[in-house]
């Protein structure tokens, strides 16, 4: 049985090392568009904070996992699913290659989500959504910090990654100004008390905190970056955007799949094609929810690769899990809303 395994996030790499173990016999191929290994997602929001963090945020460089027998292709990128043939179009280099599967798994995680009225602008921000998208705002800061100076960032976005990019710039040193359209900063995973203890530990951080309001725009202004907002408009070295994320689900899509938020899944993980299971922040469960959290994607990876070795055969459950923001100094007192 050959298993080609989408993604090289926490998803589909533990599936890959999970099923190797369990299934000696298989033959198990993973591609990536990375090159850099596997790394820790969480740890990109504290890329300012940590000299290190270039070094620690790897977790598994592709070779060893080649040691324990899993094919890893890396830098190319997966165009098409042809599911007749159960074949995958791969582009690499502008070389386009096929490669046949017996089961598919898709884990594609997910983008940075733009606002519509903020896309026009994509060449004036940064997101942060990936190691390279790290290293590339790095190596904008450093010239700043080379120079003795302060840059002063614009993140827009008060949700789960603005406010840990914002906590850590500002631990680092840096001047920050948080964009929220609510009222309210992280709304969606805390209660009205937490959020306002948030709000506190910012500003005690010295981020400035701005509540209601809806960007429009953004400007380019010699070597700065005009945010205009109904209030008007405010310049700064940097804009970062970090209003959540979206699942990759075109190339789902694309081959047929039913997709909605993410690729729809049934509890055994299944997609609408019998071949293709999908993983991690694509997978959307039957009662609408995705979960884009490390515990309960690392049990969905887990609980896979035991049911596709014949060892599980009840549907995936998601496991109790109350994740936490990484904001330096804040500790919500009520459990996270998820």
């Amino acid at each position: 049985m050959h298993i080609v395994i989408i993604g090289s996030g926490i998803a589909g790499i533990t599936f890959a090392e999970k099923m190797r173990s369990l299934s000696p016999d298989a033959k198990i191929t993973l591609l990536s568009r990375e090159n850099q290994g596997y790394y820790s997602r969480p740890m990109l929001s504290r890329g300012f904070s940590r000299a290190d963090i270039e070094q620690a945020i790897i977790l598994k460089p592709f070779n060893v996992l080649q040691e324990k027998n899993i094919c890893v292709i890396g830098g190319v990128s997966v165009t098409r699913i042809e599911r007749n043939s159960r074949q995958l179009s791969i582009q690499s280099a502008g070389d386009l290659e096929t490669l046949t599967y017996d089961k598919l798994v898709l884990a594609p995680g997910s983008d940075a989500f733009v606002p519509p009225p903020l896309q026009p602008f994509r060449e004036l921000f940064f997101t942060l959504n990936s190691l390279v998208d790290l290293q590339r705002l790095r190596r904008f800061r450093q010239p700043f910090l080379e120079r003795g100076q302060t840059p002063h960032w614009a993140i827009i976005g008060g949700g789960l990654i603005g406010c840990e990019v914002a906590s850590d710039l500002a631990v680092a040193g840096d001047k920050v100004t948080v964009f929220h359209a609510m009222d309210r900063l992280m709304e969606r995973q805390l209660v009205a008390e937490d959020s306002a203890t948030l709000l506190q530990v910012l500003q005690t951080s010295g981020v400035r905190v701005l509540l209601n309001q809806s960007v429009q725009g953004l400007q380019k202004s010699a070597e700065k970056i005009q945010v205009v907002s109904a209030d008007g408009s405010s310049a700064f070295d940097a804009v970062l955007v970090a209003c959540g994320f979206k699942p990759r689900t075109q190339l789902a899509a694309d081959a047929g799949l039913e997709t909605g938020r993410g690729i729809k899944v049934d509890q055994y993980l299944q997609s609408t094609d019998d071949h293709i299971f999908v993983l991690g922040d694509a997978a959307e469960l039957p009662n609408g929810k995705l979960y884009a959290f490390i515990l309960p994607i690392r049990h969905q990876a887990l609980w896979l690769a035991a049911h596709l070795s014949g060892q599980q055969s009840r549907p995936w459950q998601p496991p109790a899990f109350n994740p936490k923001a990484k904001v330096h100094n804040f500790e919500a007192a009520h459990p996270y809303i998820f």
